[in-house]
């Protein structure tokens, strides 16, 4: 594999950003299709592959969500092309056998909540963060946030399903003109140890 060239990287991580104003330009149905195709490859444990995704794009469903954010979310939600609502299935479980049929992997989870919870939670964050990569690679921006009410979220969404809201994130095009300056990082040093 040959490492990726500086804009690649530059559209990736170096000067991509986090977005709270949104240019008003529609994302299509073509491209969510293209984004997740890609999202799903990203790896999991056991391919587990618990993250389901709830593209809120329209007017109506904008509305039924807003009262659900924080207030300090709600315009920006508002104004985003689409707000995802990246879930996670509380019984993904019941897929594991054609996921990763070499192993009975449905035992280590059924009837397990601990378990069923901490591999939820820990690979749904994964497929997260692999969905705001893949939708930088093709040319959107993110707007990833966690100021919202899960259960409002649930009951208003996810109703009569097995799936429970991680965190929300918002996607199109984002208006460079509004961006803050770049919040620092923490160091290589105060972070990392090489044993």
């Amino acid at each position: 594999m040959e490492p990726l060239t500086q804009t690649a990287l530059d559209q990736l991580f170096l000067n991509a950003r986090t977005y709270s104003a949104w240019q008003p330009k529609p994302v299509s149905e073509a491209l969510l299709r293209q984004l997740y195709e890609m999202v799903k490859l990203g790896p999991t444990s056991a391919n587990c592959c618990p993250m389901r995704l709830v593209f809120v794009k329209s007017a109506e469903a904008k509305a039924r969500l807003k009262p659900c954010v924080a207030a300090g979310n709600a315009e920006k939600m508002m104004a985003a092309p689409v707000t995802v609502i990246v879930a996670m299935d509380m019984e993904f479980y019941e897929k594991v056998g054609a996921l990763f049929p070499h192993l009975d992997t449905r035992s280590w989870y059924a009837g397990n909540s601990a378990a069923i919870d901490a591999a939820a939670t820990l690979n749904t964050s994964l497929q997260a963060a692999y969905l705001f990569v893949a939708a930088r690679a093709l040319g959107l921006d993110c707007g990833p946030m966690g100021g919202f009410d899960k259960a409002k979220v649930d009951a208003e969404f996810l109703g009569g399903t097995s799936w429970r809201s991680l965190l929300l994130c918002n996607l199109g095009f984002g208006e460079p003109s509004k961006l803050h300056p770049r919040l620092p990082r923490l160091s290589y040093d105060e972070v990392c140890r090489t044993v």
